[in-house]
């Protein structure tokens, strides 16, 4: 059986595909493995690059994608051509060490479901790549927790089980860690290098940083309340039905005390509008409420996660230089 599937998604990386593939069979050589590349609509020479090399190397085979979807969509491609219950990811652009790879499986074998590279030497710009990826690990930390230094790291190794479980579409990969966090896995990092670009430009910059942001607020809302919308929507309806109703009941008591028409002040108008958002609000609760029971009537999928026997959940690992 395959020790392990390594998928790389690819996008406008001529020159960097011959020795990327030449440094990754000489780097897991003493392991039965096989590369599934992606190329996610590259308009370069990558495709023709990708094609030789397939044709000399057995073990690597490629898919082509017809336009540029994205990362996400890519590692779902891959991940479906892949075979392996040990799943590999890896950017395409060289700054990724194969090397590293054994320490990352090495360290899943020890029962772990997801083993995250951390570049803790990080090169390239301070603005347009070090500064972005210490914003969006922040953000991440503090919104979702978990311990992971590197979230942006290309480098992980994956129990397929886990990784199938994720949602990989939109811009998923920039919360994979979050996604896994939220599911409870057991997560580890691994020390590993970073390398300089040498061919192509980076698709990283600031503009990401916003990206992650929106993401993480999809995920927290769909992890916190995903199952039960009606609380989050019905809630805030039932908070200004509330307001509504004291702030009727203060005209009411305030006319009845000798006070001036309602009519002439726009408190009424205020209780009217805050009854009409609240009634809307607990109508959406309501709707979604039934969209998301019919999706899982319909999809039959768990809404849990079963841990593996013979594995215990204990408290992530600190990361190791090995």
């Amino acid at each position: 059986m395959t020790d392990f599937s390594v998928i790389i998604p690819m996008y406008n990386e001529a020159g960097n595909v011959a020795r990327l593939v030449e440094e990754l069979v000489m780097s897991i050589s003493d392991y039965d493995f096989e590369v599934v590349i992606v190329d996610d609509g590259s308009r370069d020479n990558t495709e023709a690059e990708l094609a030789a090399v397939a044709e000399r190397e057995p073990r690597v085979r490629v898919v082509y994608l017809t336009t540029n979807c994205g990362q996400t969509a890519a590692l779902a491609a891959g991940l479906a051509e892949a075979s392996a219950e040990t799943i590999v990811t890896m950017d395409g652009d060289l700054q990724n060490d194969p090397s590293d790879i054994p320490a990352l499986v090495r360290k899943l074998d020890e029962g772990y479901d997801v083993v995250s590279g951390w570049r803790r030497e990080r090169t390239g710009s301070f603005v347009a790549r070090r500064l972005p990826s210490r914003i969006a690990n922040w953000i991440i930390g503090r919104v979702v927790g978990g311990g992971v230094h590197d979230n942006g790291c290309g480098l992980k190794a994956y129990r397929r089980e886990l990784l199938e479980q994720l949602q990989l579409y939109g811009d998923g990969h920039r919360i994979l860690m979050a996604q896994a966090v939220g599911l409870g896995a057991r997560i580890a990092e691994v020390a590993v290098s970073d390398r300089e670009r040498l061919y192509g430009e980076s698709k990283y910059g600031l503009s990401r940083v916003y990206k992650v942001l929106l993401d993480l607020l999809a995920l927290k809302f769909l992890s916190s309340y995903g199952f039960k919308p009606i609380r989050v929507f019905g809630g805030i309806g039932f908070i200004f039905l509330m307001a509504s109703l004291i702030l009727g009941l203060g005209l009411i008591v305030w006319r009845l005390l000798g006070g001036g028409f309602i009519i002439q002040t726009p408190l009424l108008l205020v209780a009217a509008v805050l009854f009409i958002v609240g009634v809307f609000l607990v109508l959406q609760g309501l709707l979604a409420e039934l969209t998301v029971r019919l999706y899982h009537e319909v999809h039959g999928g768990p809404i849990y996660r079963k841990k593996a026997a013979g594995r215990t959940k204990v408290t992530n690992d600190r990361p190791s230089e090995s």
